[in-house]
């Protein structure tokens, strides 16, 4: 079967019919071997007898959500390529075409733009349209190498196998960026055709709630680019801090009537610090969803890691920790020719404060090398192939013990030992 149209449906029985039959009309216009798959999330209007009157075959998803409602459809299609869509009429079935021959012609994802094809008046929340949408779209492009100007189109077209293969996790609304940006990093072909998108046919409010899902968006774009969410802002504020740092160490700074001190240079230490960690946690996260495959191997961060061992790590964090105290011990000595009195804050807290801050920055050098051993160590996992050689060298080894206890047997026989038998038969009282 080539083509599997799939539709995620909960309690759509005033319009599941409606786009069951413009899915088939299309497929048999075309000529297109296929199927419509209604992945019912548990509807209790009726939704599923509707979608087979209308010819649609129906599977019962049990875990709730839109991404987990498709998940199972897609899981549950026999179609090379699948389409997926929402059930609620707001997109136009008998338009499949474009989506098929970009697959095709060899694409593995084909995204349908609504802001390229057209958006009917009332279609689309002003909310959505000039805000959300654009915002979280530009947001995934500028995350990732991502080319596609609508990431949250609800139609789109994919190979099945090539969905599969990504291991897709998420079981709410972002498994629509999901889908995008999992593509994406596992250099698939995505590829865009403009789509258009209608007011959808139900007399109830849709099962999007704009902020909430909003934030699941924006949160999984976060949480899959470490670089944004942790490396260019820490680097930001590691740069800022000790730039700062270094000119208030040696006095104060003017900027016109502005006098930045000492005070300014525990922030400035603060900053180093925090931008310190953020970076470290950028590269802990980096190798933690390599290793556990939720990202693809990042050479430079494999690099970066075996050229930073365990060993050198140490160094580092010994050299830091050396500079930090004879940073205090400097402090000490600047204190004894104040017959360990009072001190001058503006004098002693620039001695003190890089000594400390170096003294904090070794300790979490040392941290991040050990961590970072850590999450590099492999774990051996058996595959399929390992399991069949296992297999094989047992019956080879059954095999060969077999034979020993034959040959053994035969040689007894012609040697003239005869076994010896026990009980009634064997002639003993």
């Amino acid at each position: 079967m080539e083509l599997t149209v799939v539709m995620p449906c909960l309690n759509e029985a005033e319009t599941v019919e409606t786009c069951v039959r413009k899915a088939l009309a299309c497929m048999r216009e075309h000529g297109i071997d296929g199927e419509v798959l209604i992945a019912d999330n548990g509807s209790t209007d009726g939704s599923q007898q509707l979608a087979r009157d209308a010819g649609a075959r129906v599977v019962h998803v049990d875990a709730k959500g839109y991404g987990n409602a498709l998940i199972g459809g897609i899981r549950a299609a026999r179609g090379t390529y699948v389409i997926m869509g929402d059930a609620d009429d707001s997109y136009d079935f008998t338009a499949l075409m474009p989506f098929v021959e970009q697959l095709r012609d060899g694409a593995d994802l084909v995204m349908g733009n609504r802001f390229k094809g057209g958006i009917a008046p009332g279609a689309m929340p002003p909310l959505h349209r000039y805000l959300g949408n654009p915002v979280l779209s530009f947001i995934g492009r500028l995350f990732f190498p991502s080319a596609i100007g609508d990431f949250h189109c609800g139609l789109r077209g994919f190979r099945r196998d090539s969905i599969l293969r990504l291991g897709l996790q998420t079981g709410g609304m972002e498994f629509a960026s999901e889908m995008v940006v999992r593509s994406t990093l596992s250099g698939l072909d995505v590829r865009e055709v403009p789509t258009t998108l209608s007011p959808d046919g139900r007399s109830r409010p849709p099962h999007l709630r704009s902020w909430r899902d909003g934030w699941r968006h924006l949160r999984f774009l976060m949480l899959y680019s470490p670089r944004w969410l942790f490396f260019i802002p820490g680097l930001v504020m590691m740069t800022l801090g000790l730039v700062a740092g270094t000119l208030l160490t040696f006095g104060p700074v003017y900027i016109g009537k502005l006098a930045f001190d000492v005070d300014t240079l525990v922030g400035a230490s603060a900053m180093l610090v925090i931008g310190f960690q953020a970076v470290l946690f950028a590269l802990f996260t980096k190798v933690y969803a390599a290793e556990e495959g939720f990202l693809p191997e990042d050479r430079r961060v494999r690099k970066l890691v075996d050229i930073v061992s365990l060993e050198k790590g140490l160094i580092a964090g010994g050299l830091l920790a050396l500079a930090g105290l004879g940073g205090l011990v400097a402090s000490l000595v600047h204190w004894q020719t104040r017959s360990f009195g009072p001190l001058i804050p503006s004098e002693s807290l620039r001695i003190v404060v890089p000594s400390a801050t170096a003294l904090i920055m070794s300790f979490q050098t040392i941290f991040a090398a050990l961590f970072i051993s850590i999450l590099g160590i492999r774990r051996t996992k058996e595959t399929p192939i390992d399991v069949a050689a296992s297999a094989a060298e047992e019956a080879a080894e059954a095999v060969s013990r077999e034979r020993a206890g034959s040959a053994g047997n035969a040689g007894s026989t012609a040697d003239g030992v005869v076994p010896v038998e026990t009980g009634a038969d064997s002639g003993t009282a």
